[in-house]
């Protein structure tokens, strides 16, 4: 069977580091199209793959839409539903990267077209197939923290001066900042390990000079279940933090260390590469009580899953890896994050 053919909106970190390396590594699979009019990132599209036909604007792909089989839109956030609700009207199933879209509401719009007109549809939630967090769900499923009541999770940054980017533009349709650049994951992961929340309350701050947009935020959540999230995520953390730290009432897992596929896809390796998304040992998480602690061996990372359960489910063999209702239950929590840090009081959801 001949491969499935994709089109990837954007070339930027998105596109480059995410996208067009895990598609190529996928069986049944291939990078066909690629839109980018940067004249530098044109030149690094076509070098990198050669066999796809690299394309100046989202017109020129639509134009060839019959020959595609997917879409993928990784291109600035304000981008992304304009380009997911024209693949959809074009019957192209299509992968959204996050944040889905700068509003829940708008969200709902890409998910409610797509079930109408029953075309593919799903979110870029590769933090789903972290090392670190497959370790905690790994951790949660065998019970081995007992029940758990608190949930930290961290993801720092240390980038002293703003970027002249988009992330970090003012304009509230490009959804920039950290809690939707970062929170968009650690959100998501606290909502797929503790479910629904009821309140949430944040604190959403601009520390760097000049900065248009949040740098610096804490979002505590409280779960249905009873569960607390607390989540931390900024751009001056200078130090390593824990990733993540559990408390349950038989046991604490602490784990320091970054998953590492997004560095090693830059450094060139690729799934089945030796050492793809192994962890340093010295990363290794601590599980126990007092003085009376294990080491926990890190999961490996699966990002090359989500693609692979993308092509099943075009096959008709599964289904997609994220439901996009997920993404934008996340995004209803980033907004009432958004309103608690504004108002300085806790959001009922």
């Amino acid at each position: 069977m001949a491969d499935l053919r994709v089109g990837i909106f954007g070339y930027g970190i998105g596109g480059r580091v995410f996208h067009a390396p895990l598609i190529s590594a996928t069986p049944g699979l291939t990078p066909a199209a690629i839109v980018t009019s940067n004249p530098e990132r044109v030149g690094q599209a076509s070098a990198d793959y050669p066999a796809a036909e690299v394309l100046p604007d989202a017109d020129a792909l639509f134009a060839k839409a019959d020959d595609l089989d997917l879409v993928v839109v990784s291109t600035p956030n304000r981008t992304h539903v304009p380009l997911a609700l024209r693949a959809i009207e074009a019957g192209l199933p299509v992968v959204v990267d996050k944040p889905f879209a700068p509003t829940a509401a708008e969200a709902a719009k890409v998910v409610e077209a797509a079930e109408a007109n029953g075309v593919g549809l799903t979110v870029f939630q590769n933090r789903r197939f972290d090392s670190d967090f497959l370790t905690v769900r790994k951790l949660l499923d065998a019970g081995r923290l007992g029940d758990v009541f608190r949930f930290e999770s961290r993801y720092d940054r240390w980038v002293p001066k703003p970027r002249d980017n988009w992330r970090e533009f003012g304009d509230p349709a490009e959804a920039g900042g950290l809690l939707y650049d970062l929170g968009a994951h650690i959100v998501d992961q606290a909502l797929q390990l503790f479910g629904p929340v009821a309140e949430v309350y944040a604190e959403v701050d601009k520390r760097r000079d000049g900065v248009s947009v949040d740098d610096d935020v804490f979002v505590a959540l409280h779960h249905t279940n009873g569960v607390r999230s607390h989540l931390w995520a900024s751009a001056l953390a200078g130090t390593r933090n824990p990733r993540f730290r559990v408390l349950g009432d038989k046991a604490t897992f602490t784990k320091y260390g970054l998953d590492v596929q997004e560095p090693q896809i830059k450094d060139g390796l690729r799934p089945g590469d030796p050492g793809w998304a192994v962890e340093p040992p010295s990363d290794a998480g601590k599980l126990g009580v007092n003085d009376d602690v294990e080491t926990v061996p890190t999961e490996v990372g699966r990002y090359e899953d989500f693609y692979a359960q993308v092509r099943d489910a075009l096959l008709g063999k599964g289904e997609f890896p994220v439901d996009p209702a997920s993404a934008v239950d996340a995004l209803r929590v980033i907004e009432a994050a958004h309103l608690s840090g504004a108002e300085r009081r806790v959001v009922t959801l």
